[in-house]
């Protein structure tokens, strides 16, 4: 098993798990841990509860883990059921391909994975002065299949004071009882809209935020931490339960390859050929608030 391994750079220390899905499970900031540990995950298994990992390939819930293909249907193991959620790298063994003191890259083979298009995903993460990118990519299918990318972190509540979140949004998903996406669109209510910044107080929210600019904001008491993304993550799903909250840009909606199958347009989907890759980016920076 990898060990864990530790990139600093100007008194910011970061700690990645190749062995717990390829994930950032520690990134400590003016003294401060921003992550939230295992230690205070609300669960173990599935291990979707803490850290920063890569969704891939694809984000969010998938309806009864159900894909349709022009073969057929594909169902992949509902690992939150009744959905199979955040793909399959989260909970996989990444293996080492580059390191140095600050920059990590990664490699996670989705044959064998119950992922019948085959292909490997490739994660970077790069810790500057005052900055993290994160790169991520998938490709290498062996046959047309669906893909999707995001980034799922879960950050901190300050022990003292709160939490502000600024989300540039003014639309949301629908979504069923399950949380999942039915294609409809509507508009935030005065509770859900995060583009003022406000703080979060006890807010508790699982949404989509669709249609969303760059950045989004987390601020706590000491530090302001700017997600910076482009067009091709035009979505953002937040989630905010007591332990920490969790900011999510990706590329596609959640449930959007049944969606498209409905015909419903906008989620984001991809349909990568073999030889086709999908990339994304995402750039965190920060500063005294």
């Amino acid at each position: 098993m990898a060990d864990v391994l530790e990139l600093r750079r100007n008194g910011v220390v970061m700690r990645v798990d190749p062995a717990e899905g390829g994930r950032i499970v520690s990134l400590v900031i003016a003294g401060v841990e921003r992550i939230l540990p295992k230690a205070q995950a609300r669960a173990h298994e599935p291990a979707l509860y803490w850290g920063c990992y890569a969704m891939v390939p694809w984000a969010g819930r998938l309806a009864n883990g159900r894909i349709p293909t022009d073969k057929g249907d594909v169902w992949l193991e509902p690992n939150l059921p009744p959905s199979a959620i955040h793909g399959l790298g989260f909970d996989k063994s990444w293996k080492i391909s580059e390191r140095s003191e600050t920059r990590v890259t990664m490699t996670c083979e989705l044959r064998g994975l119950g992922w019948p298009f085959g292909g490997r995903a490739l994660q970077t993460l790069t810790l500057g002065g005052k900055s993290l990118d994160l790169e991520l990519e998938v490709g290498g299918y062996t046959r047309a299949g669906p893909a999707g990318l995001g980034w799922h972190p879960w950050f901190t509540r300050p022990s003292r004071g709160d939490l502000q979140l600024r989300v540039d949004a003014a639309e949301v998903l629908v979504v069923d009882a399950d949380l999942v996406p039915t294609g409809a669109i509507r508009r935030v209510t005065p509770s859900e809209d995060l583009r003022p910044g406000p703080p979060l107080g006890d807010r508790r929210l699982d949404h989509v935020y669709v249609h969303a600019g760059s950045p989004a904001v987390v601020r706590w008491p000491d530090l302001e931490l700017r997600i910076e993304y482009d067009t091709s993550l035009p979505t953002v799903v937040v989630h905010t339960p007591p332990e920490g909250i969790c900011v999510e840009p990706q590329t596609m909606w959640p449930n959007a390859p049944l969606l498209a199958a409905a015909g419903v347009r906008e989620t984001g989907l991809r349909t990568l050929e073999p030889g086709e890759s999908l990339r994304a980016t995402e750039g965190w920076a920060w500063g005294p608030p």
